[in-house]
Parts: structure tokens; sequence; C-alpha cells
């Protein structure tokens, strides 16, 4: 089970004195909400406000919070540096102790002899195990740094895999620590290297490939469709971690210097509902750039990346398509 460290947030919310506090917490921790409030009220008498938004990441950080409590306690995502350290919010990453240090020897004759880690943020501790194996069987582990919107080594972001990046060069192929597609996915596309994905919980080892390649396709064809069109709606997410407002200046600018038609919306929470009515034929999405690469399906026009808008306005080529990552 996830370590939401309760005994720590309670520590935290004496010494600050604090006498309200919001939870903020992911769709997957949103079982344990009341359990929460009801540890850290007991336990400090403070008033627990749960923050009922949906919430995808420390990009999406409630920064409103002071209009409803004295502190934030934000659950489930580490700190994103280049956003600045506020003393009022706790980041609790609610992490797992597992000891894979079998399965990533289990996993060896699949990898190669230069590897890269990566891993979310709630295994991060399984890094050095992995490492631990991998130099014992006389092969070379790597654990690269992330830009400053990373906080820890290995760390990936589904939106940033700079630590990838920082080591791609010295190692033959990655193994990524996790469950799930989405994080491993943001280095599939981008690192040029083959990535194992070992789930720690259950000790399955298995690649991203299909998965990558299937919605690769699907970016060529939205591409493609986008290429026909004459009218385009740039999307700045007001959400602090995702608002690239000035990028989004620079993409209105370059579509109207083509001759077509360029429009610019800043919203919060982006969905097939909240861009529905606009006219415009294309949505170009400056916000989290997964909306675009994991839920194109769900929207009824071409929904595209900053990077895809490069190949549609023929300023680059398919084949030098890169992921579109927000950087620190």
């Amino acid at each position: 089970m996830f370590d939401l460290k309760l005994g720590h947030v309670a520590a935290w919310i004496k010494d600050g004195g604090y006498s309200s506090v919001a939870i903020q917490l992911p769709e997957g921790l949103r079982v344990r909400a009341a359990e929460i409030s009801d540890v850290l009220s007991r336990e400090t008498g403070t008033d627990v406000i749960i923050l009922g938004d949906p919430c995808y990441g420390a990009c999406d950080l409630y920064t409103g919070y002071h209009s409803i409590a004295e502190a934030l306690v934000h659950f489930g995502h580490s700190r994103i540096p280049s956003m600045g350290d506020d003393p009022d919010v706790l980041y609790i990453p609610a992490d797992m102790d597992l000891d894979v240090r079998d399965a990533v020897k289990n996993a060896l004759p699949q990898l190669g002899q230069r590897i890269g880690l990566l891993a979310t943020v709630q295994y991060l501790r399984c890094l050095a195990q992995a490492k631990e194996v991998i130099e014992g069987e006389g092969r070379t582990a790597l654990i690269g740094e992330g830009d400053s919107r990373v906080q820890h080594p290995g760390q990936v972001l589904g939106c940033n895999c700079t630590a990838a990046f920082s080591v791609v060069d010295d190692v033959d192929c990655f193994l990524y620590i996790g469950e799930g597609d989405f994080h491993p996915l943001a280095a599939a596309f981008s690192i040029g290297k083959p990535i194992k994905v070992l789930n720690p919980v259950t000790g399955e080892l298995r690649s991203v490939d299909e998965a990558r390649d299937r919605i690769l396709r699907r970016r060529f064809a939205a591409i493609v469709s986008a290429k026909m069109a004459t009218s385009f709606l740039v999307i700045v997410s007001s959400k602090p971690g995702q608002n690239r407002s000035e990028l989004a200046d620079r993409l209105v600018e370059r579509i109207r210097a083509k001759g077509m038609k360029a429009y610019k919306a800043v919203m919060n929470e982006l969905s097939p509902q909240s861009l529905m009515a606009y006219s415009a034929e294309v949505f170009v999405c400056t916000a989290c750039p997964r909306i675009a690469m994991d839920d194109a399906a769900r929207y009824d026009r071409p929904i595209i990346t900053p990077t895809e808008l490069d190949v549609v306005l023929g300023d680059c080529e398919w084949d030098d398509y890169v992921f579109d990552q927000i950087t620190g």
C-alpha cells in the first residue's frame, strides 16, 4: 500500500500551527480521503478540507488554497522545483517500499550491458536496488539527472523525460520501474533506445513498443488531417505547471504568418466538451502534451502539440518528429 506518511504530515501541521489544511489527491488516492481527514483531524485538531476537483500531477497544484485553508498537503506527486517553493505546501509522494532485486535479476537476460534506470516518484527507492543487482552482475547502471522540472534522479514525469536524455548516449537500453504505460511512454516517444517496463508489484517485464507505435500512427494521421486546416485554436492551460502562454503567443504568430487564422484561448480544464463550441478546425494544445497524445480519439477535430504544429506548418518533416515536453 502507498505510504501516505500521515504521522509526518500531522507533525508538519502542528509545527506550522495551522488551524485549517486543504488536501489534494489524485484519482487513485481519493478512496483514502476520508481516512486522511479523520487521522489528521484527530491528531492535530485542524479543520481538513478535501479538494474535489481532478488532480493530474504537481503541475495541477491548487495555488488558490489560501482562500479556503492556511496550508495545503498535496498527495501522490513530488514538487516541481521550477515552480518554486511555498512553505505552506507539503508534498507527499505516496511511495511504496518494495524489494525488486529478484525481479531485476530475472529481467537481465532481456537487457543490455549498459542500462539506464527510470521510475515514477512512487518507486524511486527501487532504483538503488536495481543498480545494486545490475552492477553486481558486472554490468553498468546509470541514473540520470533531470532538468529543473524534475526533483529526483531517474524520475520520469508524463511530460518530461530529461532524466533519460541526460544518459541516453551512455546506455544501450532503459529499464523503467513502475506500473502502467503513461510514464514510460513519455520516454519511449523520445529517447530512441529500447525501453523495458518492470512492474515492481507483479515482477512482470514487458515492452511498450506496441503502445508507442499505435499512438504514433494516430499522431501521423492527426498531422495529415491538420495540414488541410485554415483555422487553429491555440489552447493555454491556467494550471500553474502547464501554463505556456508565451509559447502559445509565438505559435499564433507563426500560424498567422502562414496566412491562416489563429486564436488563443485560456482554460483550466481541457475536455471535448469545453472545446465543442469553438469553430476552429484544429486545436493546438500547449497544456499537458499527453492530452493530445493519449486522448485524441475523444475529440471531434485534430488536437496537436506544438512540435506537431512544426510538421503541419512545413517547418520540419515527420521524420524529424519529437515528443513535446514541458521542461524546466
